[in-house]
């Protein structure tokens, strides 16, 4: 064998090796996302200063995208323990519903936490079913919103509205929580145009100790009209936090018109002194069950004095 010959498969050798480690490495990759990491539910404590000096701190548990498929029975219970997180008021920004038969498995899993403060607003997938879509979509979106099978949605909230939440879907609340006075406006799901923040619209009340906006979407038109009442603390989901980050860069998309440095956690809203929680949600999209550098989380707020 001439020494042309000999470079020539060794080259060939190497190439093969490379190919062989990156295709182990995907497919360790993959392993992990699905079956590990999107089981690992996180509960994230975050402290968010809005509150007038010498103001007792205030606990708001705010869950999101629970995705619920009814033998999630992991999910239910954990998220049933998080009542030991005492918290004064609970979120919750919708997408709780993944299957027609998914009702029961989430109110099992709040029950613990309906005896509490509550309110929600609804995202896409409780209205309507998932379906399967090239993953690649969510970073290059293209073409019609397709949605799959209608949902409960009815049943849902009158669970929710039966316990004594507060249905914030296009509508308005006060409510005591943690010995003070909450106003919230809410809006349903702007990612699939069904929020109204005009009919519920208007300055904050100066007679409330705080003012909540809530939404599914965190969509700019939304959170803007929010600050600019008054409204100071904003909560939402439907990111996924990225649901597929890259260490070191952050979330690849998300599937909205927020920044992707703002996928999930505590940020200031740009332009108002308004603070913005984005929930990474617990859940996956039925069809996309993996997560990678981007844990499910519920998140406790604690509110202190600024």
């Amino acid at each position: 064998m001439d020494a042309q010959t000999t470079l020539a498969v060794m080259r060939k050798r190497s190439f093969i090796t490379a190919a062989a480690t990156l295709t182990a490495a995907g497919a360790a990759t993959f392993a992990y996302a699905s079956l590990v990491e999107r089981n690992l539910f996180t509960l994230r404590r975050v402290d968010v200063p809005m509150l007038e000096p010498d103001a007792e701190p205030l606990r708001i548990l705010h869950i999101s995208d629970l995705h619920m498929m009814p033998g999630q029975q992991r999910k239910q219970a954990w998220v049933a323990a998080l009542i030991g997180t005492d918290p004064d008021l609970v979120v919750v920004t919708g997408d709780n519903l993944s299957a027609p038969d998914a009702v029961p498995a989430v109110m099992q899993a709040l029950d613990p936490l309906l005896d509490l403060p509550g309110a929600f607003v609804f995202g896409s997938n409780d209205y309507r079913g998932p379906v399967w879509k090239n993953p690649l979509r969510y970073v290059f979106p293209t073409g019609e919103y397709v949605q799959g099978v209608e949902l409960p949605t009815e049943d849902l909230r009158t669970g929710l509205t039966t316990a004594g939440w507060a249905d914030l879907n296009n509508a308005r609340t006060t409510l005591k929580a943690g010995g003070r006075t909450l106003e919230l406006v809410g809006v349903d799901d702007p990612h699939v145009e069904r929020d109204n923040y005009a009919a519920v619209a208007g300055p904050a009340s100066s007679d409330t100790d705080l003012h909540l906006g809530v939404t599914h979407s965190p969509a700019s038109h939304v959170l803007d009209a929010m600050a600019a009442d008054g409204f100071t603390l904003l909560l939402a989901g439907h990111t996924h936090g990225g649901q597929v980050c890259v260490p070191g860069y952050g979330a690849l998309a998300t599937n909205c018109d927020l920044p992707r440095s703002m996928a999930k956690g505590l940020h200031r809203w740009p332009g108002s002194s308004a603070w913005l929680h984005v929930s990474a949600g617990l859940g996956t999209h039925p069809t996309a069950p993996y997560r990678l550098a981007c844990r499910p989380e519920a998140t406790v707020l604690t509110l202190i004095p600024r």
